[in-house]
């Protein structure tokens, strides 16, 4: 069987998967985890889904796999200067983005939105490589995205 490779490209501000909260549900009888943060997430969460059934329309990865993710922050303004300047970046804006949201909430967010899509559960993403960079001008805020079968089985389980 010929590894896949499913590369696409996400459009829209990532957000990140926020800690989770669990409470037990009398009416369900059971007990419930939810995202603390609770929806700002969900349209983020669906415009990751789309891009990837967009990209990828086979059946669910199975194997393990390597994730690679590239996020696209957008600058605050404050970052631009004003007036005839305000597409040019002041001296004092930062280079990198190493402020919240953190890059491994923005992995668990896109990893849970890509289970029951692209694979069965994200514990089969056994290495992965993300970053975050600002989506500077000419670029737009998103994530860029790759996900690899590595060979092997799913013995794992």
């Amino acid at each position: 069987m010929a590894l896949k490779q499913i590369t696409f490209q996400v459009i829209g501000e990532p957000k990140p998967g926020g800690s989770k909260t669990a409470f037990y549900n009398k009416k369900l009888n059971r007990a419930m985890v939810v995202d603390a943060s609770g929806r700002p997430g969900k349209q983020w969460r669906d415009s990751v889904k789309a891009a990837a059934m967009e990209a990828y329309n086979g059946p669910l990865l199975t194997g393990p796999l390597f994730l690679r993710v590239a996020f696209r922050l957008s600058r605050p303004k404050g970052h631009f200067g004003t007036g005839r300047n305000a597409d040019k970046l002041k001296p004092t804006a930062p280079t990198y983005p190493c402020k919240k949201p953190d890059t491994t909430k923005l992995m668990r967010s896109l990893e849970d939105a890509l289970t029951g899509v692209l694979w069965r559960d994200d514990v089969q993403v056994v290495h992965q490589y993300a970053n975050k960079v600002w989506a500077d001008i000419g670029w737009r805020p998103g994530a860029y995205v790759t996900v690899e079968e590595l060979g092997g089985d799913d013995a794992g389980e």
